[in-house]
C-alpha cells in the first residue's frame, strides 16, 4: 500500500478523493457503501493491484472528500463517479459498488451507458421494482443522528469493541477499516436523500454493459430475494446473480475468499472481452 497514489479530483463543484493502485493495467473503480470509504476496500484492492489498476473513490461526504450543503441521492453520485472517471482518464473501467456504492454503480450503467465496460453490485439492487420490496425507512434521519451520537461518545477502541460484537465474523483489519472510515465521515451526508427518489425502471432499461450481482443470504437479514433478483433480470437480462450462503449484507467482510474469487473470475471474463 506504500506505493497506492491519493489525490483530488474537482467534480460537481465539491473536491473529491481517490486512493489508486497505479500502473498502465485495466482499470477497476471500487464504490464504497454507506458509512465507509475508499479504504475500506483496500484488502481486496491488495488481492487486485497485480492485475488491475484500482481506483477506490471516497463518495461525497465520506473519508477525505467534500460534503454538498443541498440534498444529494444516487444521480447525484453517479454523475460525481463519472466524474472521478473522466478526470482520471479511465476508459471503460469496470466498477464494483456495495450497497449505497452499489446504487451508485448501477445509477451510472443507465445515466451514463458509455462510462462503465462492466458492473458488479455487492449485495444492491434497485428498489420499487416488485410488491415484495422492502419500502425506504422514514427513520433513516434518526439512525443516521443516533450513529453520529456513538462516534462523539466512544473512543476508537470501543466503536471497534462494540462492532466486534455485533460482527463477529468480520476481520480485524474489516473492523478498524470500517470504524476508522466512521470517524472520518462528515455530519451533513444526514441530507443524502432516499433510494426511492431515483426513478430505477427508466434507469435500468438504459444498462447495456455486463452485469453480475453478488447477494447476501436472506437468512442473514439480505433484502434480496429471488423475487427481486428477477423483477431485476426484467429490466436488466443480462444480469448474472450470486447469493452467498451464510453472508451478511457486507459480503466481502464475512465471506472474503468467495467473494474475491467470484470478482476475479467475473473480471477476467470481461477483460477477455475487450
Amino acid at each position: 500500500m506504500t506505493t497506492w497514489q491519493s489525490g483530488d479530483v474537482h467534480v460537481n463543484g465539491l473536491r473529491l478523493h481517490y486512493t489508486r493502485t497505479g500502473d498502465a493495467k485495466p482499470p477497476v473503480v471500487l464504490a464504497h457503501g454507506f458509512s465507509d470509504d475508499g479504504l475500506c476496500w483496500t484488502p481486496v484492492a491488495e488481492v487486485l493491484e497485480a492485475d488491475y489498476d484500482v481506483i477506490m473513490v471516497d463518495a461525497r461526504g465520506h473519508g477525505w472528500s467534500e460534503a454538498p450543503e443541498q440534498d444529494s441521492n444516487r444521480t447525484d453520485m453517479a454523475s460525481d463517479l463519472r466524474g472521478v472517471i473522466e478526470a482520471l482518464g479511465l476508459r471503460r473501467p469496470a466498477v464494483i459498488g456495495h450497497s449505497m456504492g452499489g446504487g451508485t454503480t448501477l445509477a451510472l450503467a443507465g445515466l451514463y451507458p458509455d462510462v462503465p465496460g462492466a458492473i458488479l453490485l455487492e449485495d444492491a439492487a434497485p428498489r420499487g421494482l416488485a410488491v415484495t420490496n422492502m419500502p425506504h425507512s422514514p427513520g433513516r434521519p434518526a439512525w443516521i443522528t443516533e450513529m453520529f451520537a456513538s462516534i462523539r461518545s466512544k473512543t476508537r477502541e470501543q466503536l471497534i469493541a462494540e462492532q466486534r460484537a455485533a460482527t463477529p465474523a468480520w476481520s480485524e483489519v474489516a473492523l478498524e477499516l470500517v470504524i476508522d472510515a466512521r470517524l472520518r465521515l462528515s455530519p451533513k451526508v444526514a441530507n443524502f436523500g432516499p433510494p426511492t427518489a431515483v426513478d430505477w425502471p427508466a434507469i435500468l432499461k438504459r444498462v447495456t454493459c455486463p452485469a453480475l450481482l453478488i447477494a447476501a443470504d436472506p437468512a442473514r437479514g439480505g433484502t434480496i430475494t429471488a423475487e427481486r433478483i428477477s423483477a431485476f433480470q426484467s429490466f436488466v437480462p443480462q444480469l448474472r446473480a450470486i447469493t452467498i450462503v451464510g453472508a451478511g449484507h457486507c459480503v466481502r467482510y464475512e465471506q472474503f475468499g468467495r467473494y474475491v474469487d467470484i470478482v476475479r473470475g467475473f473480471l477476467a471474463g470481461v477483460t477477455a472481452m475487450r
